[in-house]
């Protein structure tokens, strides 16, 4: 059982176990008895969203790496794909991001990156879970000059910037496009505008003048009615809101619509089908992204293949079988020949240099998917519970099923990230399905209360 790590790192409120400098000081200890082998000079970087407890984590991880003697470069503020791209770039041996991504402010979390850039496999997390909890490390305490030290990379934020440039066609620029940019209040606010400025356009930016308690608050890709908002005010071409540490995606159009996830893949699948560089002609998304979906990619010659919640999944697919683009509804989108995970800021340029090609408008580009009906209800529990134990639930939800028969599913499942249960629906009638979700919400709250 783990103890520590869920689907996505180590995740819980600031200064409340798991998410404490003791438990963030061993975490350090593991990771660095993980990265040391015979060699010398081995070196771990750390990164950080905007919250105000990512202070007390990054001290507590630095002082536990370097009690291992391991060296560590300090990034500061930076997106999660610019940690993991300056973990690469830099040839370190381990990136550490500490940011809850999505979740308010009073959380934050810890994720670690390999030396190849991609996210640490469960196996992984459980042998420092392990290191952790039997105190294997205890005798291992390196003295005098053998402890390892801290240094800071100042240029990190301009290196991600240079790297992003690059992944944007030469021949394209954004002369004339104005941009409305939400950051979130979060670690995207000292990257992003720079990028989009860089290559010509107009940024309108907000969300970014974070405080350390204001990330993801009314803001970004949780909250892309303030962005739709502004660009409708505005005129401008296109909205783009990212999430707290930059790893999600969400655009509206020239109008203010929403264009999700799902669409986004769409748009950029079609593109990447068209110019032969969707590998296997094959979308990997999760069992989240809409039906809608499906249907398009199998319209445009393409295949659909779903993972479990969350981009780690998606990407262990994706190298698995050797495809090069998916994604999530929720924004996540994950360009393999480009970066080693979510990217927020890079999903954006790809959608901006569609838009070029075809010199059409992201409103029209969104019109390649037709969104089936869907409904997702989230039910707050107080502790993790057997959704088979739940009376009635297996029963009702089976009758359902029946019900919608090919032209729609059902889809519950706990989340990995707070105490919640997800319930998802699709088919051919809103109320139908809305009705259904209530249903099933309502059981599991009386099972939760009892």
């Amino acid at each position: 059982m783990r103890k520590l790590f869920g689907t996505d790192g180590i995740r819980g409120v600031a200064n409340i176990h798991p998410m404490t400098t003791e438990i963030a000081m061993q975490v350090g200890r593991g990771i660095a008895f993980q990265v040391k082998d015979m060699r010398q000079g081995h070196r771990i970087v750390i990164g950080k969203d905007t919250r105000i407890s990512g202070y007390m984590l990054e001290n507590a991880l630095v002082a536990g790496i370097c009690s291992m003697g391991v060296d560590v470069m300090l990034l500061g503020p930076m997106p999660t794909p610019g940690i993991a791209f300056i973990t690469t770039s830099m040839r370190a041996d381990a990136g550490v991001v500490i940011s809850a991504s999505h979740n308010p402010s009073q959380d934050n979390g810890i994720k670690i990156f390999s030396r190849d850039g991609f996210k640490l496999p469960d196996q992984k997390e459980m042998e420092i879970e392990d290191l952790i909890f039997s105190q294997k490390m205890e005798a291992l305490r390196p003295v005098a000059d053998e402890v390892g030290k801290a240094f800071r990379i100042d240029d990190a934020r301009g290196r991600y910037i240079v790297f992003l440039k690059n992944t944007f066609p030469r021949k394209y620029a954004l002369d004339g496009f104005h941009i409305v940019l939400d950051c979130a209040q979060g670690a995207t606010y000292g990257v992003a505008p720079h990028v989009f400025e860089e290559l010509g356009a107009t940024v309108t930016a907000i969300g970014v003048n974070p405080n350390g308690t204001n990330i993801n608050q009314g803001c970004g890709a949780l909250h892309p009615e303030v962005m739709a908002a502004k660009v409708r005010e505005l005129g401008a071409d296109i909205g783009i809101a990212l999430d707290g540490d930059g790893d999600r995606l969400i655009v509206c159009d020239e109008k203010g619509n929403i264009v999700d996830g799902d669409h986004i893949m769409a748009i950029c699948a079609k593109d990447l089908l068209a110019t032969k560089k969707l590998k296997k002609k094959t979308l990997v998304t999760t069992v989240m992204s809409n039906m809608g979906l499906e249907a398009a990619m199998a319209r445009m010659g393409g295949q659909m293949l779903r993972t479990a919640v969350g981009d780690r999944y998606v990407v262990e697919e994706m190298r698995r079988g050797k495809y090069s683009f998916g994604g999530e509804q929720s924004g996540h989108l994950i360009f393999l020949d480009h970066n080693t995970t979510g990217d927020g800021i890079l999903a954006a340029l790809q959608v901006l240099a569609v838009m070029i090609k075809h010199d059409k408008p992201i409103s029209e580009l969104a019109t390649i998917m037709e969104t089936f009906p869907q409904v997702l209800k989230n039910v707050r529990t107080a502790e993790r519970m057997n959704l088979d134990l739940v009376p009635g639930f297996n029963r009702t939800m089976a009758a359902m099923e029946e019900k919608l028969g090919n032209d729609g599913r059902i889809l519950v499942r706990h989340s990995g990230t707070e105490p919640v249960v997800r319930v998802m629906l699709e088919g051919q009638n809103q109320a139908t399905i809305n009705d259904m979700a209530d249903e099933l919400c309502e059981l599991i709250r009386k099972a939760d209360v009892s």
